[in-house]
């Protein structure tokens, strides 16, 4: 559920401070201020989160950013004086950042080898719902001002207080219990020994991590870009109204959640990679469809469609099983909250200069954003394509390894006599 509070709290917000805005009149500048304060707080959540996550457990920040959100979410409802709002979105934007790699890891630890894929998957399927949500609430409650934005925030303080009480019941990670015992004893095991910041841009994980922030960053400036102004495109250079570019967008949910259902029965088996190629080239074609045709009622229905199918094989969901694998016990959620911070971040910063971009040529802006997809997919496909080991295998092989030297050493002296 962290990924669907994540999607409902940017999806919902953008939402409901339009009609903040023509209902207790905050202005354009603090929207602009509102947005940018909720993008960064998410990044600097998932930076600080996940290294906590390694240092101190997983519970004690899966229960303290839940508590966040819920107390963000309620500053929302209640407040319409901008300091207030303000404090609401940060608290909100730190603690879905936070959550995410954090609750991840908890999931992927607590997951057995033959369903982990699955059930990490199941997070992307949730992230889709997260933004059905808002977007069919809004449909109903777009015409109620202020108190149609105090029910999409006020949904995901519901939420947050639900799971909030639910995860009271979620004991610790016992592979991060594990890992943080032998640190403190002083074994020299890998999970022990592998728990610095550094550790990340050292052999083996160097490559896997340099890959993985290359390929979220890449992709997800794509997504971000495509999701943020393709409305104002369709207005503006496809000339269709915002109703018809919404229905289509709404059309293309369910597909999302099929495709993903679909993700998680392949992702733990042998045809994970041929799916991800398959997703791929999916993504290409939908980002150069605009790009090489234009924009109209029909390249936007192919390219929702294409992206799609890329985003279900090609994208977050594969990311996520990757950052799980890659990376020991006590640097797992650290080097997830990297990697999506560095990808929000990457976003942000694009977005400054895309209505730029867009005016000198919007299908420049799609064939750059088509080249850079195309980077971040080779930089995924080239380290991953035949990678078979993962860090819980060669744990759970150093587990073994011990257990067979404890039970091979021979009686001491003293228990002979």
């Amino acid at each position: 559920m962290a990924s669907y509070v994540d999607a409902a709290v940017i999806v919902g917000t953008g939402i409901a401070l339009v009609l903040y805005q023509q209902s207790i009149g905050i202005t354009p500048d603090q929207i602009g201020i509102l947005s940018g304060a909720l993008t960064l707080s998410i990044a600097l959540g998932a930076l600080v989160g996940g290294r906590l996550g390694d240092r101190f457990g997983r519970r004690s920040v899966f229960m303290t950013t839940m508590a966040m959100i819920m107390l963000g979410a309620s500053l929302l409802v209640l407040s319409v004086e901008f300091p207030l709002l303000l404090l609401g979105i940060i608290l909100a934007g730190l603690g879905t950042g936070a959550d995410l790699p954090v609750s991840l890891a908890t999931i992927a630890e607590a997951a057995s080898d033959k369903h982990r894929g699955a059930q990490i998957g199941l997070s992307a399927v949730l992230w889709t719902v997260g933004v059905l949500v808002p977007v069919t609430l809004s449909i109903f409650i777009g015409g109620w001002g202020h108190a149609g934005g105090q029910i999409l925030f006020g949904q995901v303080g519901v939420v947050a207080f639900v799971l909030l009480l639910l995860r009271i019941s979620i004991p610790e990670s016992p592979m991060w219990e594990q890992a943080r015992a032998e640190r403190l004893a002083g074994k020299h095991t890998n999970r022990a020994e592998k728990a610095g910041i550094r550790d990340l841009l050292k052999r083996p994980y160097g490559v896997f991590f340099l890959a993985l922030l290359v390929f979220y960053a890449l992709t997800n400036v794509a997504s971000n870009t495509n999701g943020q102004f393709g409305t104002y495109l369709a207005v503006n250079v496809a000339n269709i109204s915002v109703q018809l570019n919404s229905i289509i967008g709404f059309c293309t949910l369910p597909v999302y959640i099929i495709l993903g259902l679909v993700f998680m029965r392949i992702v733990d088996t042998r045809y994970r990679m041929t799916f991800f190629v398959i997703g791929g080239i999916s993504l290409l074609l939908g980002y150069g469809i605009p790009a090489a045709f234009g924009f109209n009622v029909t390249t936007i229905i192919i390219m929702n469609v294409l992206t799609a199918i890329g985003g279900a094989f090609a994208f977050e969901g594969i990311l996520k099983i990757w950052a799980q694998e890659s990376f020991p016990t006590l640097l797992r959620s650290t080097a997830q909250g990297v990697i999506f911070a560095v990808g929000r971040v990457a976003a942000a910063g694009l977005a400054f200069f895309t209505p730029a971009i867009a005016a000198v040529s919007f299908q420049g802006l799609y064939l750059g954003l088509t080249i850079i997809v195309a980077v971040g997919l080779l930089a995924a496909w080239i380290t991953f394509r035949r990678v078979q080991r993962t860090q819980f295998a060669a744990e759970a092989r150093e587990d073994a390894t011990a257990d067979s030297e404890a039970a091979t050493v021979p009686p001491s002296v003293e228990t002979q006599s």
